[in-house]
């Protein structure tokens, strides 16, 4: 389809972003922050933000900072432990705490119990193997201020104490051993999304379009007069209650579409999308319906993956608070599936096929044949099934007590290896034209947890003069405290830094206190 002349169009958006979850959110907050005379559309097909990847109970309700995730942390053959990611993601938790705090004080986000909450991070083990893997990882966690305050026990009275059920209702005859950081959060991001976003769409120069998804992505001809200064991208957006579509001139477009964002980015036929392709993996919960039990559990506990299984497949039994109610939950386990949304179509996977990736998927997707069976039997289990899982950490765990629902999608990135093959990546990645006017998201976890970072190093790449201004980076390092500096590095920036966070969030501080 050959697009329309830009002409013919009213007078264009500065940006256009596609997706309202929670990297949307905060993008078009950051760049309102920076240049509040920027015009911004947001378009998301569902009728309500951040009910996608960055809902609550689609497995993005947490607060991903390292503390307990023992898969960032990986064991090399020799018993070494790396925990140079654990320390990458720490830092840049903190990092999107200074902006949360920062938005709280300039009143541009509500009370702050309604998006976050202290809660302890554990990791939790058993047997002699594990119990030393958990004694290295926490002498290397020590050398880093982000960790200052981790507690390391083997003493099952003292566990018992900080989280009952997990030795309640048998004797366990391994060894165990858990570490604890009393200043872990979680975080509804859901909740922070809507706020981000209702904040925003009620400045003049935002509009926010619910029910209208994104269709085609066009370049407007470098060579034409409007290349240089003017638009540079025409997105077709289609109304979905009267079935009508528009097209919206763009300076700059976004693609935060979670699952979707892969299919849009090839739309758009930048040379730098070539050769990503998409894995996706569903997941499941085990949700409390105990309100005893919920009550007496107040921790996120994570345990170690099962040999074969998916980085985000890692066991936690997960205290979390949903529109205000305390909940438990136990998974995530993983499942099978072709969708890259939860409300997506069975042929997501199979449409993002195509010239430019198949190589890739279909190498990556041979190599990674033990991952495919290991997802179909996650979604073949029954529920007993599972239910023999959560008791590995909730021993006297009763059926009755648990149901079984249906959490979030997550569409894993496949790139290209170089060498005419391709590699499954877990984590977050994000993709730029060579002029910087589209970026794209691709990937999941950690990336709600580390929003801010991951958007900052966007504009970086995106609006490269702009970003290096004294006016830009005047006002990032009135937003972020340590704007430019290393958290890890110094230890006092580290802990002045934190200490302001917690106390402008209501948090718990490394003492206790709150």
């Amino acid at each position: 389809m050959t697009p329309p002349a830009p002409s013919s169009f009213g007078p264009p958006t500065d940006v256009v972003l596609v997706g309202a979850g929670i990297m949307s959110a905060t993008l078009g907050t950051l760049l309102r922050r920076l240049d509040p005379t920027l015009t911004i559309e947001i378009f998301e097909r569902l009728d309500r933000t951040g009910a996608e990847s960055s809902d609550a109970w689609n497995n993005a309700g947490t607060g991903h900072s390292a503390f307990c995730e023992l898969n960032y942390t990986p064991e090399a053959p020799d018993g070494t432990v790396d925990v140079g990611k654990a320390i990458r993601i720490a830092e840049q938790f903190e990092v999107s705490k200074q902006l949360w705090a920062s938005l709280v004080e300039q009143g541009d986000l509500p009370e702050p119990s309604t998006f976050i909450r202290s809660i302890p991070h554990m990791s939790f083990v058993w047997g002699e193997a594990n119990l030393e893997f958990l004694r290295t990882r926490y002498r290397a966690l020590q050398r880093s201020p982000l960790f200052e305050g981790m507690e390391l026990t083997e003493d099952p009275d003292r566990i018992a104490s900080w989280i009952p059920l997990v030795t309640e209702g048998a004797q366990r005859r391994e060894p165990l051993a858990a570490t604890r950081m009393a200043i872990g959060n979680d975080v509804n991001f859901g909740g922070l999304t809507r706020a981000l976003i209702g904040a925003l769409a009620d400045q003049d120069g935002v509009a926010l379009h619910l029910g209208h998804e994104v269709r085609g992505l066009h370049r407007v001809d470098e060579d034409g007069p409007t290349a240089a200064a003017g638009p540079r991208w025409l997105v077709e957006v289609n109304d979905l209650e009267n079935d009508r579509t528009r097209v919206v001139r763009a300076r700059f477009v976004f693609i935060g579409a979670g699952g979707y964002s892969l299919k849009l980015l090839e739309r758009s036929g930048i040379p730098e999308a070539d050769g990503y392709g998409a894995f996706p993996v569903s997941g499941q919960w085990l949700r409390c319906t105990n309100r005893d039990v919920i009550a007496r559990h107040g921790a996120k506990v994570y345990g170690k993956a099962a040999v074969g299984a998916p980085p985000m497949s890692v066991p936690h039994l997960d205290t979390r608070w949903i529109d205000g109610e305390q909940q438990l939950l136990f998974g995530p386990y993983a499942g099978f599936t072709t969708r890259f949304l939860k409300e997506g179509s069975f042929f997501d996977f199979f449409r993002s096929l195509g010239f430019d990736n198949i190589v890739p998927v279909v190498h990556a997707g041979l190599k990674n044949l033990d991952l495919t069976r290991y997802l179909i039997g996650q979604a073949l289990l029954s529920q007993e099934s599972r239910m023999d899982t959560l008791r590995s950490y909730y021993p006297a765990a009763r059926s009755e007590d648990w149901e079984h629902q249906i959490a979030g999608q997550r569409v894993q990135i496949i790139a290209n290896d170089g060498r005419g093959g391709g590699v499954l990546k877990f984590g977050t990645e994000v993709v730029t034209s060579a002029d910087g006017s589209i970026a794209a998201l691709l990937g999941a976890s950690p990336g709600a947890s580390t929003a801010a970072s991951i958007m900052l190093d966007l504009i970086e790449r995106c609006f490269p003069e702009r970003w290096r201004s004294p006016e830009w980076r005047t006002r990032l390092a009135e937003l972020f405290p340590s704007f430019g500096r290393s958290l890890h590095a110094d230890a006092d920036l580290c802990r002045s830094v934190r200490r302001r966070s917690l106390a402008t969030l209501g948090l718990e501080s490394p003492s206790g206190d709150a």
